[in-house]
């Protein structure tokens, strides 16, 4: 009686004990002491061709005033080094929880003027994760997808160029005069900022012309009362 006992008090630390070593081994299955030399060559050979992709897709839609080269190649750059982080943390339980808590700490106060700048950059980022994880087919497949959506939605649809119109005039009559030119002269306008001293009115303006005619700010100046008009392409951004 006493050796069934001690056999039924030990089946539950046995169970216990055979959870663990699965649980255990589970984990430590999906982590490689040995990382292969090909293993790495074939990861970051693809990394370098779609953030290559990444590079070229960015160049070909660029739609902003200045065109940075050192941002574009940066592209190129996150894929390869968050690929090769990937493989790092893949390979060693310890070391993917220290490298956890080393790039919780890094911070990046680089300013992101363009939201589709942001865009490119997470695409990068998560090419680089997607294939040092080994999932080549998805980060192709992913990439290639999202770089079509990308040119449909920036390069190919058609896009209306704003400017800024500055106008200067000497009282409320030559600005009522201006309104009326700007009403037969543009597509459409709205006042971004209007500027009121003793003699002098000064007005920003956004507009749309019409066939990119520009001709009308000569029209503009023209009028009595107005000391000069000023036609300045620009962004889409402006800060009052």
């Amino acid at each position: 009686m006493s050796a069934i006992t001690a056999a039924a008090a030990a089946a539950p630390t046995d169970s216990t004990t055979n959870f663990t070593d699965i649980l255990k081994n589970s984990v430590t299955e999906n982590f490689v002491s040995d990382i292969s030399i090909s293993k790495i060559i074939i990861t970051m050979a693809i990394s370098f061709i779609i953030g290559f992709f990444i590079y070229l897709l960015y160049k070909r839609v660029f739609s902003g005033v200045l065109y940075s080269k050192s941002f574009n190649v940066s592209l190129i750059g996150m894929t390869m080094v968050t690929s090769m982080v990937i493989i790092a943390i893949n390979s060693n339980l310890v070391l993917s929880l220290g490298m956890v808590g080393a790039l919780s700490i890094v911070r990046f106060r680089t300013p992101i003027k363009d939201p589709t700048d942001l865009i490119f950059l997470f695409w990068a980022a998560a090419a680089g994760i997607v294939s040092g994880a080994g999932f080549f087919t998805l980060a192709a497949i992913g990439s290639i997808i999202v770089g079509l959506v990308m040119f449909f939605f920036i390069k190919s649809s058609s896009v209306e160029t704003p400017y800024l119109l500055v106008v200067n005039c000497d009282g409320d009559t030559s600005e009522l005069a201006v309104h009326k030119q700007l009403n037969t002269s543009v597509k459409r306008f709205n006042v971004k900022q209007k500027t009121v001293t003793n003699g002098n009115i000064e007005m920003t303006l956004e507009i749309r012309l019409h066939d990119k005619e520009g001709s009308f700010v000569n029209q503009l100046s023209g009028i009595s009362g107005v000391k000069n008009a000023v036609l300045i392409s620009y962004s889409g951004d402006y800060v009052s």
